[in-house]
């Protein structure tokens, strides 16, 4: 560590002494003229001890805190001066200088905000320094770096390496702030809350006020958690001396909050309040386009026309072009009965932001009222074609009504030949296109001859629009080219009343659309008739930038559009680019709807309601080309409330929302919740410059369905693309010398993280290197990684890799010898005793602010491990899973057994027959036998959508996706019951009434897919520990052999010492068909044992340990969390990235065996009940994983559901341990913590703290940090004032330290003696190996 505490003096003087030197020169040198000399000189500066000082305490930490524009301008020259000399020195010496020289160049030009230079010097630090993981102030700089090229995965990467190394970080809380705002734009909200939570507990001072973050935490809760997220709003504004921006933002949301969220209360006191919430919000910053769109929206619910009306304008003149505000527009013209006006503000909306599915939908709506079924018909197709579309089955059943009236209303048309596909074809077209990797032989014959029956229409379509003719659309596929539709003289040219002064478009549209409304989307919709159903526009916002293929009708004559783009009085308007991040989407609807069918006049004054934007189309900040969000809550991202995250001025006033002071774009650095990345170079460079008007060739070609290829952004391109081109940033590839001056401009009053900044995207054609130091390849093994790489070959299975012979997460002591990696996993020289090792770490880290686990071990953080390698041919990716039938009692206990399952070869193991072979009774864990036994019992109920096992929908059954939520509430075991058999009942019943009918099968496959799906709730987490309830059904499961038993000496759980619910204790799950559990990893990567009762089947889906860290990726692709969020693969994907899947039916009575780190997710099939629980095999590989996991959690500040130490502790007290690398892996982890308390305790000594002793309690758990919930081994460091009243509320060293540098609001409990602890250490020895009786 000494490299990375002095690397800022060695590099220094480093440079002093190369440049000294190089100044004193030798006999050439005497020689040159005096010109020449003083050339040199000024060409290679040299710097003064003085100036070495003053740069030896210059580091990344003072990023954003050093005003180098205002008080620091004699540290300014400095910083240029010692750039201009390193600069000479690496030139002079070839690049051949100490690497600290690179590492401290990268962090003068971050202060100096010259970014890729910065990245430049990083990476060259990188390549050099072996060790450079410890050097926690340049895994901070570089951290810095990639947020401000908005490459959040490597930035968050870099930042928890820090804090994995370094939990006493001085800028901990920079790095909790930033990892907050880039998990809430990435919408992990959980993940994003912990970070704020983190930095608010923190006293050191950030470049956001506290009540900035408040305002960020109450932000979060608003997604769910409604009545805390009001009580946060409204405790924020009872701040003292709250900001105005602050309080603006607050007000603003906590108005709109009312208005959308009815749990608040009724309607009518919930608009008042939302009124006057949304004034004083305008009060205090009069200037904030949103505030006065929601009010807007606001009096439009309640029937206020004009001043609606009036807010509307008031906030396109604050906020210029906006995609909501026109759409919103459009429908108070259209239920005032001006057709020709909303016409004219519909088209600019979907001109400013073309995948605005609310604003197509209305648009098709006035097109149908007016009796233009063909225009209605494109309308309705390109609003299923946005993302933000939420009701695209419902629209689609009503583009086929449509159009089979359009035939029959029409006799008069050009006849179609009898060769065209119906309506009922296309769309059986459209179905097997879908499904064709499913498809049988038969239908793929169909697909065949459909396909070529419609490739011969598309071309006699084209030949008659060619000849003039034309046929009757059909838009399978969108309105064909070139397809303009007749303007309907039945449409009155009204003018908008929005005044004389201003046109209603700005003649120049974004090619990338406005920042529209995000987190509660828009839905400003007129009816849209279908048969008797109504349906709003439950659509939201999203991006044009990230679809750009939205095409329309032309709907008027040139002279029907005179205000449209058209330069009358006034100056026209020309908006700012988007480049602020929306907060997170609310999954709550977003105001009401009542809707009237458009042939009648629609009910005077009302506006339906739009619902929120499903939290998937909040872009990750990864991927470039997205809107992360559209702000329609600027709240969501207030920054530029505060001070900016840059260097430079950071004063407490609010930045001008569209430039700085100075007129100049503003900063890159202001604080963001969002981001446009990558591909917005290429939409701003094409973007639309002409006019909006009938004649426009551009916007012909937009509305008639042509759309240039560089403006063809699918959404294919921006989920596999896009995030390629973030991944590629490495400290190689240098950026071409961006203007980092002119970087971006914030269009809200919220912070913006840099949009227009060098994109990621122009780092990559200059990339050297090809691996980011965020994840670089080291030579140690990677976490969980294999350490062969290959396969087995006397394996059963395809994927038999041995476990890794070393792991990664074991480390050479300070003066330990390392062996080769073919020795054991835990290849460490362990002191002798106790004694020498306390004597080992003496005067080490007195200030008590090491960390606990890296600092001395000499290891780097854990990282996803590679996946196995050679790839496996395509043949082997569907292995058959090993499977074991038991015939009698003997077989169930015959010791191969246990070995079978327990050995890593295999990942799953299905024991079939077990209850038969053991006698058990599985009628003790029916749902008959549990209502009668505990019917109030609590049961937690998840809501999910039924579909198919392999296969996992969005809402609207239209588009397959990894996430895969469900809705938390809880019943108990009776009522759950009576749902379980209800749904039985009512199964029997739709299979009749199917029978009856006799429908063919060949479409149900086809039919499942597509619609809505049902909703099903699946009864889990059923906790059956207490022996006084459920004592009959847990001395049932003693029958089972001892490796599956829930308590056993062999199990590493069972020395646990005390209950961790459904781990050591069984858990029960009650499940009617369709009823799921996600893909995950057993907690800290422990076997597990489930047994289906039945009646019902389940389908499992296994995948090797080894595969995990693709799995990882898979989820970051998708912004889900790995260990946290609810994810469900798609096959295709894993297939494609050769991962085999393990695939096989769980029957009653059959006992699956999940191995070590083995993957999973489970679908019943049937009614069935499961009851699972964890089993901990005492084997080396067992505890190299778990330990494993222990640390990444700790990377990725998930807590640790089994407490590693403790256990390890526990072990070494009551086990005797003969398997060598088990005994070393423990040891050393005894080791490790041995030294930590002590160093801790002679910190606390040294600083004058005592401890109090405080002896554990029997069956008393072990402890986690309240803050930060990693593991508290020994030393509790506990509040004073509520040690009082006797309430532990543990914290770690770190966290005490941020609330109280001195520790003085803390007592530190000690709960073993030292002598203790060094007595088990010393005992703790290698058992001899246990001579295997033949059995």
């Amino acid at each position: 560590m000494q490299s990375c505490s002095v690397s800022v003096a060695v590099a220094a003087c480093a440079a002093a002494r190369s440049l000294g030197s190089a100044s004193d020169g030798g006999d050439e040198e005497k020689k040159m003229a005096a010109g020449k000399a003083s050339e040199t000189e000024e060409d290679f500066p040299t710097l003064t001890a003085q100036e070495r000082d003053s740069l030896a305490g210059i580091d990344s930490s003072l990023f954003g805190f050093q005003k180098l524009h205002e008080d620091g301008a004699r540290t300014k020259a400095l910083l240029m001066k010692a750039v201009r000399c390193y600069d000479s020195l690496i030139l002079k010496a070839e690049g051949k200088v100490e690497p600290e020289v690179f590492c401290q160049l990268g962090h003068f030009n971050l202060l100096l905000e010259a970014y890729p230079k910065a990245l430049s010097a990083y990476q060259r630090y990188y390549s050099l320094q072996s060790d450079y993981w410890k050097n926690a102030a340049f895994l901070y700089g570089l951290g810095m770096v990639y947020f401000h090229y908005n490459a959040f995965q490597w930035a968050i990467k870099a930042f928890q390496e820090v804090l994995y190394i370094d939990p006493g970080f001085s800028r901990a809380k920079e790095i909790h702030l930033r990892l907050g705002l880039m998990f809430k734009v990435n919408t992990d909200y959980e993940s994003s809350l912990k970070h704020f939570q983190l930095a608010l507990i923190d006293s050191n001072p950030c470049t956001l006020s506290k009540a900035e973050i408040q305002f960020h935490i109450a932000h979060l809760y608003e997604i769910q958690r409604y009545r805390a997220a009001k009580e946060a709003y409204e405790s924020l504004l009872q701040t003292e001396d709250l900001p105005a921006q602050v309080k603006a933002t607050t007000l603003q949301q906590l108005g709109w909050m009312h208005h959308t969220v009815e749990q608040l209360g009724d309607k009518a006191s919930r608009d008042s309040y939302a009124i006057q919430c949304l004034q004083k919000s305008l009060e205090a910053d009069p200037n904030s386009g949103q505030s006065w769109y929601f009010l807007g929206r606001c009096y439009s619910s309640i029937g206020k026309v004009q001043d609606a009306f009036i807010s509307y304008r008031q906030s396109i003149d604050k906020s210029e072009a906006s995609a909501d505000t026109w759409c919103s527009i459009g429908v108070l013209y259209q239920q005032q009965n001006q057709p020709m006006d909303a016409l004219q503000a519909y088209i600019c909306a979907v001109q400013l932001d073309h995948s605005h599915a609310a604003a197509w939908m209305d648009l098709g709506t006035l097109y149908e009222s007016c009796n233009q079924p063909h225009d209605a018909i494109k309308c309705y197709i390109n609003a299923t074609r946005s993302k933000a579309c939420t009701n695209a089955t419902m629209l689609t059943h009503r583009i086929k009504c449509l159009q089979v009236d359009s035939w029959a209303t029409n006799p008069m048309q050009q006849p179609v030949p009898n060769w065209y596909l119906s309506p009922q074809k296309l769309q059986l077209l459209e179905q097997l296109r879908s499904n064709r990797a499913s498809l049988k032989p038969p239908q793929l014959q169909m697909l065949e001859q459909l396909e070529t029956q419609f490739t011969m229409m598309q071309q006699h379509q084209m030949r008659q629009n060619a000849a003039g003719g034309q046929v009757r659309p059909s838009f399978p596929n969108g309105p064909t080219a070139n397809s303009l539709p007749s303007s309907n003289p039945s449409l009155h040219p009204t003018r908008p009343h929005l005044g004389p002064h201003r046109p209603l478009c700005p003649s120049q549209p974004l090619a990338n659309g406005p920042v529209g409304l995000g987190a509660h989307g828009h839905s400003d919709s007129v009816s849209l008739p279908v048969g008797d159903s109504n349906i709003s526009s439950n659509s939201s916002c999203s991006s044009s930038s990230s679809n750009n293929n939205q095409t329309g009708p032309t709907v008027l004559q040139k002279r029907s559009v005179p205000l449209v783009g058209s330069n009358t009085e006034g100056t026209t308007s020309h908006p700012h680019p988007p480049n602020s991040i929306a907060p997170p989407q609310s999954n709550h609807k977003v105001g009401h709807s009542n809707v009237t069918t458009p042939q009648q006049p629609p009910a005077h004054n009302h506006l339906p309601s739009p619902p929120s934007l499903p939290p998937s189309s909040t872009s990750s900040g990864a991927a470039p080309g997205v809107s992360a969000t559209k702000d329609g809550n600027t709240a969501a991202t207030l920054v530029t409330t505060s001070p900016s995250l840059g260097n430079g001025s950071s004063e407490g006033r609010a930045p001008s929302p569209l430039s700085s002071a100075d007129g100049k774009v503003a900063q890159s650095d202001s604080l963001v919740c969002n981001t446009h990345l990558g591909e917005e170079g290429k939409v701003a460079e094409g973007g639309e410059k002409q006019s909006l008007s009938a004649d426009n060739p551009r916007l012909s070609a937009l509305l008639a369905g042509r759309v240039e290829e560089g403006d063809r952004k699918t959404e294919g391109t921006v989920s596999t693309t896009s995030p390629n081109k973030v991944n590629n940033i490495h400290p190689a590839g240098l950026p071409s010398t961006p203007n980092t001056q002119e970087s971006s401009a914030a269009s809200s009053p919220v912070s913006v993280i840099s949009t227009a900044t060098p994109s990621p995207k122009s780092l990559e054609h200059t990339q050297i290197g090809s691996h980011s130091p965020a994840t670089p390849i080291t030579t140690t093994p990677a976490i969980n990684g294999n350490g062969k790489g290959g396969i087995s070959e006397d394996s059963q299975s395809p994927l038999k890799a041995e476990p890794p012979a070393v792991t990664s997460l074991k480390a050479t002591p300070p003066h330990g010898s390392s062996s080769s990696s073919s020795s054991s996993s835990s290849s460490v020289s362990i002191y002798p005793s106790s004694t020498d090792v306390l004597k080992a770490c003496r005067n080490l880290g007195k200030n008590g602010l090491s960390n606990s686990s890296i600092l001395l071990d000499k290891c780097p953080p854990p990282r996803l491990p590679p996946p196995p390698t050679p790839a496996l041919p395509k043949d082997k990716l569907n292995p058959p899973t090993p499977s074991i039938y038991l015939e009698n009692k003997r077989d169930a206990f015959f010791p191969p057994l246990h070995q079978f399952c327990t050995n890593p070869s295999n990942p799953v193991t299905v024991i079939r027959g077990l209850a038969g072979a053991l006698k058990l009774d599985l009628g003790l864990f029916s749902t008959k036998t549990l209502v009668e036994a505990n019917p109030e019992h609590l049961v937690e109920v998840w809501t999910q959508l039924s579909q198919p096992a392999d296969e996992n929908w969005d809402v609207t059954g239209t588009k397959k996706m990894w996430r895969c939520e469900s809705a938390r509430a809880h019943t108990t075991i009776a009522k759950y019951a009576q749902y379980q058999a209800a749904s039985f009942q009512e199964s029997l019943r739709e299979e009749n009434e199917k029978k009856a009918l006799k429908e063919p099968c060949d479409t149900d496959v086809v039919r499942k897919r597509r619609g809505p799906l049902k909703h099903i709730k699946f009864g889990t987490n059923i906790d059956v520990s207490d022996e006084r309830k459920w004592k009959q059904q847990l001395q049932e499961l003693s029958k089972l052999p001892a490796f599956a038993r829930v308590v056993s000496a062999g199990n590493l759980l069972s020395h646990v010492g005390h209950t961790i619910l459904g781990m050591n204790t069984v858990q029960l799950y009650m499940k009617v068909p369709g009823s799921r559990i996600a893909g995950h990893q057993e907690h800290n990567n422990f076997c597990a044992v489930n047994i289906n009762i039945g009646p019902g089947d389940c389908e499992w889906f296994a995948v090797p340990e080894a595969y995990w860290g693709v799995m990882s990726n898979f989820c970051e692709k998708n912004n889900i969390n790995f260990l946290m969020g609810s994810w469900w693969p798609n096959l295709e994907d894993l297939y494609e990235a050769d991962v085999p899947v393990y695939r096989f039916i769980q029957r009653p009575g059959d006992l699956v065996w999940l191995n070590t780190g083995t993957v999973h997710w489970v679908q019943a099939i049937g009614w069935c009940n499961n009851i699972a629980w964890n089993v901990g095999p005492l084997t080396a590989h067992q505890y190299k994983l778990a330990v494993e996991r222990y640390e990444w959690n700790k990377l990725q500040s998930v807590k640790s559901m089994v407490p590693m130490v403790h256990l390890s502790w526990n072990m070494a007290r009551n086990i005797k341990v003969s398997d060598h690398k088990l005994f070393e892996m423990i040891k050393y982890c005894l080791l490790r913590t041995l030294k930590q308390c002590q160093w801790v305790k002679e910190a606390l000594a040294t600083a004058g703290k005592e401890t109090v002793l405080r002896n554990r309690t029997r069956d008393e758990p072990a402890h986690y940090c309240t803050i930060c919930e990693v593991e508290v081994f020994n030393l509790l460091f506990v509040r004073r004032e509520l040690l009082s009243k006797k309430q532990y509320v543990v914290h770690c060293q770190d966290c005490a330290r941020k609330g109280s540098a001195t520790l003085d609001d803390f007592v530190v409990l000690e709960q073993h003696r030292m002598e203790d602890l060094m007595q088990v250490y010393d005992q703790f020895a290698l058992a001899p190996p246990l001579h295997s009786s033949s059995s």
